[in-house]
């Protein structure tokens, strides 16, 4: 696989057909994918958990009431009880896969302990789980006109509504799901 054909540092969006529950209406932030698969975070499933949930259960103290607040995300199907951290800046933490110069993810402790001190990064997403591909597996998906890739896009992956970004993220390949069947065909 060349670098050109990876789709790492875009975003899946699911097809209307997709029927799967754990991706169905979803966008999905893909962190890496090479000849081994993929994985992404899935970034519009808002879970009923807080940031100041997941910090009290690892028994730190949030600084700042509007990090408690903070919402986060059911990021995919694989570990549901391991925490990624998506962000944005230069920051490195203990265990950070950088996945462009400025946007990276983050499975490590050091993360949460900085954004309950306030001193985190500015721009991040807080998810539960990820969602992993085999070895061409989800070229095989893309192949049967499972998902839409397209390039990312910050205010998408860090500022819009959750309910608002499947959407968003098809209109930065000009497309209205809206418009488009559940049925999928080939000529």
């Amino acid at each position: 696989m060349s670098v050109s054909t990876s789709l790492t540092n875009q975003f899946l969006i699911a097809m209307p057909g997709l029927q799967d529950p754990n991706f169905s209406r979803t966008v999905t932030y893909v962190c890496e994918h090479n000849t081994q698969g993929a994985m992404g975070i899935i970034i519009n499933r808002p879970m009923d958990l807080r940031l100041g949930d997941v910090l009290e259960q690892l028994d730190i103290e949030p600084e700042m009431p509007r990090i408690a607040e903070q919402i986060v995300y059911q990021g995919g199907p694989v570990q549901t009880d391991r925490g990624f951290v998506i962000h944005a800046g230069a920051d490195n933490f203990d265990s950070t896969l950088m996945v462009t110069p400025d946007l990276r993810v983050t499975t490590s402790r050091d993360i949460l302990e900085a954004l309950a001190k306030g001193t985190g990064p500015e721009h991040c997403l807080v998810a539960l789980g990820y969602a992993g591909w085999t070895s061409g597996q989800l070229e095989k998906e893309l192949s049967a006109n499972t998902w839409l890739s397209g390039p990312i896009d910050h205010d998408t992956l860090f500022k819009a509504p959750a309910s608002e970004r499947l959407q968003a993220a098809a209109q930065l390949i000009g497309i209205d799901l809206n418009l488009l069947s559940g049925e999928a065909g080939h000529a």
